[in-house]
């Protein structure tokens, strides 16, 4: 039975049970307050306790705060490059009602990626039905959501009409190269060597800035938008928040962004993380002709405000993460030196490095990891971007027909004992970090006839593992720190076989949740956070830690360094390509007449020192 209840007096037990039998707080200052006369007569509206409550809640109070943290549900927007899906996760970060729809990726052009806008926006509302649905047959109802988290695809580029809410043209996905020309043009100017200490990105075809300019010099109705001072841009999030409020039809319409979402575009300064003129002045754009997304906290019960129709009308938004930076914080990357891997379309290495950013030496992206607000410091993260992962699977099956499920892909890789020298440089957008080879296209090297579909099955997952590698050891030259464990998600992530070979190339354990929506679990932390779901992120230490297998290295050193030789010897062969195909912007790109051909020898003198430096590198690791 109950012990003395003055040990109950405190304001986490008092208040509730004060406001359900009429009295004031002030009233309980005394244990003798809560004496039975007090106690309402009529009790029936309360829940029953469960037996074992009864040694140690207070009459009238039915849960502790940790038992009614589990009856706490966030919604988590997650829109990724291949499909949308909308999660619901209780208090204790496990998902219980989810749905997903994939949707069309669009290549009219060599190069070229596209979505539709719209289509995007109607997966996600179909995505949110879908999902309340189901939460609804387990007896729920939009009521027991807190909020919603928004996580989604980052430097794809969004433009539309401010007056109409209508989109302009496609969005262009991120891994788009159609700019391959005006990124040559933008790097060759005097200034462009400053802009990365600003935005902490390197000029290449991968952020929102140049997607953006391509558009204003190439779409007339965007042209003539940005003339007529209707045009407004945005990310992924950008363009949800402003739709699910309702657009141009809002009273007041909502066009925010969250600071990991600004760091992507090139246009935000890391250490302000507001636009920065100098950067602005170097692409050209001129803010009052077009609107920008306001920049705000990840996490804000207010900035991003409500969902104004459909299933979940009148929730509020949040949370805000760029995918990446919501992986790391679904993974629970708090501490400076840890990192995560997510292995979705594209591979994302992110290392927490704290409150300060560093600035890559070695060919890495600086980027907010995530700015909870509130007081609370910003926090920064080092960055390598695998432009294909998951997405050379899908290759492999949609275009060369080797599996009819991407799941398959296990099964084929492991029916050979090894890539059979086959080294597969998965170049289809070029490679991003450590390397930036901007004209780099998909290159076999390595095949024989006794070469077998399993072998270049083997060689596609192995081709993320190189790289992951490779941005490791950039990692560790950076932040001066050798990781000692990697945490790993996405899609790709669910092979045993991709992670030990990540294991073996890197020499560190990979650490693999048992729940791998850690991408959706981000934004809804986020979101969480803000509307008192978590309190602190301490709040959070046990979320997802359940059920991890981790995987140690097996291979020995000097047959990973052998192997991740031959890789490196790949990456160096598979350049050059787009400059030697003239029907490929090759002419464009470097220039016509003595000043192309001044252009051409000075490239290739250049890339022949590199290429010298890298063999002297070799015999000094051999």
């Amino acid at each position: 039975m109950m012990g003395d209840i003055g040990e109950f007096n405190t304001a986490r037990f008092a208040e509730p049970f004060a406001i359900e039998v009429g009295l004031k707080l002030d009233d309980l200052k005394t244990p003798t307050t809560l004496i039975e006369p007090y106690i309402p007569d009529d009790l029936d509206h309360l829940t029953n306790l469960h037996p074992h409550h009864e040694d140690h809640l207070p009459l009238g109070i039915e849960e502790t705060e940790e038992e009614q943290q589990k009856h706490w549900f966030v919604g988590s927007i997650d829109q990724g490059t291949t499909s949308s899906r909308f999660l619901i996760f209780n208090g204790e970060g496990e998902p219980v009602a989810s749905h997903q729809i994939e949707f069309e990726n669009l290549y009219p052009k060599s190069g070229w990626h596209e979505h539709e806008p719209l289509e995007l926006l109607k997966s996600v509302e179909d995505c949110i039905d879908g999902a309340m649905k189901k939460f609804a047959e387990l007896g729920y109802s939009k009521d027991n959501i807190r909020s919603i988290g928004i996580t989604n695809q980052r430097e794809t580029t969004v433009v539309w009409d401010r007056n109409t809410g209508e989109p302009l043209y496609n969005a262009v996905v991120w891994p788009d190269t159609r700019t391959n020309s005006l990124v040559r043009e933008l790097k060759s100017r005097p200034e462009a060597g400053k802009l990365m200490d600003l935005c902490g990105l390197p000029l290449s075809t991968y952020p929102s800035s140049v997607k953006l300019l391509w558009l204003i010099d190439n779409v007339e109705a965007v042209k003539r938008a940005y003339e007529e001072r209707r045009l407004a841009f945005g990310t992924v999030d950008s363009w949800l928040i402003y739709r699910l409020n309702g657009g141009a039809k809002a009273k007041k319409p909502i066009h925010v962004t969250d600071s990991t979402n600004a760091s992507r575009t090139m246009f935000m300064n890391l250490r302000t993380l507001q636009y920065d003129e100098t950067l602005l002045k170097f692409f050209g754009i001129d803010r009052t002709k077009v609107q920008l997304p306001r920049i705000v906290p990840s996490s804000d019960p207010e900035c991003f405000g409500k969902v104004s129709y459909g299933s979940l009308s009148g929730i509020p938004i949040a949370g805000c993460l760029g995918d990446q930076s919501s992986a790391l914080v679904g993974q629970c990357g708090f501490s400076p030196g840890q990192a995560k891997n997510t292995y979705g379309t594209g591979c994302f290495l992110l290392y927490n490095v704290g409150t300060e950013p560093v600035i890559s030496k070695y060919g890495l992206l600086a980027t907010v990891a995530y700015d909870f607000g509130h007081g609370r410091a910003p926090v920064y993260a080092l960055e390598g971007s695998i432009a294909v992962a998951g997405s050379g699977v899908k290759f492999l099956m949609k275009n060369m027909g080797f599996i009819e499920e991407s799941s398959e892909i296990n099964t084929l890789a492991e029916s050979v004992p090894d890539n059979g020298g086959v080294v597969f440089v998965t170049a289809f957008s070029g490679l991003f970090a450590p390397y930036w080879i901007d004209d780099a296209k998909g290159t076999l090297f390595g095949v024989t006839q006794h070469t077998q579909k399993g072998h270049i099955a083997r060689a596609t997952l192995e081709a993320t593992c190189y790289q992951t590698k490779a941005i490791l050891d950039a990692m560790e030259k950076d932040s001066k720190h050798k990781l000692e464990s990697l945490a790993v998600d996405g899609g790709l992530s669910s092979s045993d076989l991709c992670m030990q070979t990540q294991a073996d190339i890197t020499g560190i354990r990979v650490d693999r949740p048992k729940m791998r929506e850690t991408t959706a679990l981000g934004a809804a932390i986020a979101a969480g956070l803000a509307t008192g779901v978590w309190k602190e992120l301490n709040d959070l230490k046990e979320v997802n830690s359940a059920g991890r297998k981790v995987f140690e290295p097996k291979m020995g050193t000097k047959e990973a360094r052998r192997l991740f030789r031959k890789w490196e010897q790949a990456v160096e062969m598979s350049r050059g390509w787009l400059r030697a195909d003239g029907d490929e912007e090759g002419d464009e790109c470097e220039g016509g007449g003595e000043d192309g051909e001044k252009k051409k020898r000075k490239k290739e003198e250049e890339q022949e020192e590199e290429k010298t430096s890298i063999s002297k590198k070799r015999r000094c690791e051999e």
